[in-house]
């Protein structure tokens, strides 16, 4: 089965994939996350926004946070794996949601 042109449209619109760069994101270069995806918790800050991409430094991701609402206020989390690089490319897609949070872990526990 081919599609038309038209129907393709329809589906990017449909899919928010026709130009997620020209879709708002809530986020600017420089804030520091703590990001719930549908797979996992990360933290970062962002350095730069690409289409729908966050790329984030100073990156880690949150095995487990422990008591969610203090975890987000003190930043102190229960294990911390942060990334080799330093920098994560984020999907915005797959965001659940986001968190401001004040400091960023950087060291492994």
């Amino acid at each position: 089965m081919e599609l038309s042109m038209s129907e393709m449209a329809f589906l990017r619109d449909l899919l928010g994939a026709s130009s997620p760069s020209a879709q708002p994101l809530p986020f600017k270069v420089g804030d520091k996350l703590f990001v719930r995806t549908v797979t996992y918790f990360m933290t970062g800050q962002v350095k730069e926004i690409v289409g729908a991409f966050l790329v984030m430094e100073q990156a880690a991701w949150i095995a487990d946070t422990g008591r969610f609402s203090d975890a987000l206020e003190s930043c102190n989390f229960s294990e911390v794996e942060p990334f080799p690089s330093g920098t994560a490319i984020l999907n915005t897609m797959s965001i659940i949601d986001a968190s401001p949070i004040k400091d960023l872990p950087t060291v492994q526990k």
